[in-house]
């Protein structure tokens, strides 16, 4: 028993939390690993901490045991509230629990001060969630940092650079204006149920932009298109987006030739403002 909480196992059993294939449920009962998924996270005094999909509260336990000033626990499965409850009666004050779908909450209107982000996100709304918080508007955005656990393969593709397969539109997007690294990879045994896949977990760190300077929807616009289609040429993979696609290409100084995968994070901002420009023409 960890503050005179129960063991997680018995938390579970408790309160009838079998994990819902349809929320994306992958539960994370190693506490020395959640520990570790918050100690990656520190400094943690002074900070608010938003977490997505807490569950049973592993992870949940780990980051106020580690001196989170206060974590807010976005849940959308009911089922969970009283286990997180029951946490919160032992870190009174501590802890926020928000009954709702992450993909609709106001995330500025939830966030406080020095917010970070660490959760294990359900798999089912994981890329979606992360596309909209490195998306955010204005810049920098609402939180310090994100701490976040991927399938290991979704993870790749966040830190990939230009020239490798699993470059894309998650790579672009996650390297634009912030610093994204991946810290760790999380045996899928170390969940109940075991999901198919090994996880990992990553860092993203906002940074002043060092890119040009587009607008974040031009630029999801841009990677959409380019990578819908990754095996054709920019020429081509960019006319649902632009019919005049070598002319925009050429505005921006890419080779139309090229691949998604070729051009680099910058020349995809290069190619936003170019868009930008022929859409105000």
């Amino acid at each position: 028993m960890i503050d005179g909480l129960p063991p997680l196992r018995n938390v579970i059993a408790q309160h009838g939390l079998t994990a819902r294939k349809n929320l994306g449920q992958n539960f994370l009962l190693d506490l020395n690993l959640t520990r570790r998924i918050a100690r990656a996270a520190l400094p943690l005094e002074g900070h608010t901490v938003i977490e997505v999909g807490p569950g049973p509260g592993g992870l949940t336990r780990a980051l106020l045991g580690e001196g989170a000033e206060k974590v807010i626990a976005v849940e959308t499965d009911r089922r969970a509230i009283p286990a997180l409850e029951e946490i919160e009666a032992v870190f009174p004050g501590r802890l926020s629990i928000v009954a709702a779908d992450a993909l609709k909450v106001n995330w500025p209107a939830v966030a406080e001060r020095q917010t970070k982000i660490v959760a294990n996100l359900p798999y089912n709304i994981a890329t979606p969630l992360l596309a909209g918080w490195l998306t955010a508007e204005p810049w920098p955005p609402w939180y310090v940092s994100m701490t976040l656990m991927f399938q290991k393969e979704v993870a790749e593709r966040i830190v990939a650079q230009p020239g490798s397969k699993a470059f894309g539109r998650l790579s672009v997007l996650a390297q634009w204006r912030s610093r994204a690294v991946k810290l760790f990879d999380v045996d899928r045994r170390a969940f109940t149920p075991t999901p198919k896949v090994t996880s990992s977990v990553i860092q993203i760190t906002p940074q002043a932009p060092a890119m040009p300077d587009c607008r974040s929807r031009t630029l999801e616009r841009v990677t959409a298109a380019a990578f819908g289609q990754r095996r054709k040429m920019l020429r081509s993979s960019l006319k649902a987006l632009a019919p005049e696609s070598e002319a925009l290409l050429a505005k921006a100084g890419i080779d139309p030739r090229l691949r998604a995968e070729q051009l680099s994070v910058a020349e995809f901002c290069g190619l936003a403002i170019a868009v930008e420009t022929a859409e105000t023409e």
